[in-house]
């Protein structure tokens, strides 16, 4: 399926590695050039490199924390308009809520929510001069289904998926659709750390925590970036014209309810 985005140009924050990296690998193949921006200048290189080897692709980079005015002052100043938009940024710690003191939450809504505002507000108006915008925002599930440890998160993020709600539908009249993408429990070092504060917290041993969590996934499985990648490329095309303002959940069937 051509999904018409060759000759599109994309910025994917946080693609260093794990779903951010298979959204920038999956629209590389698709013949777009891509900006690609994470803390670790090294890792960053390295996944360009990958990414440049694996589809032919243009592939820029810029190490900084997204997450900072500092960090996307130097994005917008070296990647000033983009077609497509992916938002993504690491999520804040697990945890219990007396935990979290005031500075906590700012760094998380800063992350999570401020960030992709920015961007948006950045980026948006080009994309309706020209006609046609992509902006998906990588959140995560514990919004549909909120997840206790992770209340930093779904703090930050759900008070995104609202601010979204109103602009997608704002801008879909000019050829830009806004929408979120929704990982469940995907292979990733976020996984990985959260798996092993899972056993401890119970006294369980690693692979006795990563069995019990794949037991209330009816997939089996955790999930894999590349498929992610290939999801978001998905909505970014000309075909996913139609698609406005939704959250669209990607997590194995885990999620129970009907809608």
């Amino acid at each position: 399926m051509d999904l018409g985005l060759k000759g599109r140009r994309a910025l994917v924050c946080a693609a260093s590695k794990g779903l951010g990296k298979g959204c920038a690998m999956a629209l590389a193949a698709e013949g777009v050039e891509v900006m690609i921006t994470a803390r670790g200048a090294e890792q960053l290189e390295a996944t360009a490199a990958e990414i440049r080897a694996a589809t032919g692709a243009t592939v820029h980079t810029l190490a900084g924390d997204v997450t900072t005015k500092h960090g996307r002052d130097a994005i917008l100043a070296a990647w000033p308009e983009t077609d497509i938009l992916i938002n993504n940024a690491g999520g804040p710690p697990t945890g219990d809520f007396r935990d979290w003191d005031e500075e906590a939450w700012h760094k998380a809504v800063e992350a999570n929510m401020i960030t992709p505002i920015m961007l948006m507000k950045a980026y948006v108006d080009g994309m309706i001069a020209r006609g046609f915008g992509r902006v998906v925002n990588i959140t995560s599930g514990a919004v549909k289904a909120p997840i206790a440890v992770l209340g930093l998160s779904n703090g930050a993020r759900t008070g995104l998926t609202g601010f979204v709600a109103g602009l997608a539908r704002q801008v879909a009249p000019h050829g830009v659709t806004i929408n979120n993408l929704l990982p469940g429990q995907f292979e990733t070092d976020r996984l990985a750390g959260t798996m092993a504060a899972e056993a401890k917290r119970s006294g369980k041993t690693l692979d006795e925590a990563r069995a019990g969590a794949l037991a209330t996934i009816p997939a089996r499985r955790f999930g894999r970036a590349e498929e992610f990648g290939k999801t978001c490329a998905f909505l970014c095309s000309d075909a996913a014209g139609f698609i406005v303002g939704q959250n669209v959940l990607i997590d194995g069937g885990k999620f129970p309810g009907t809608m």
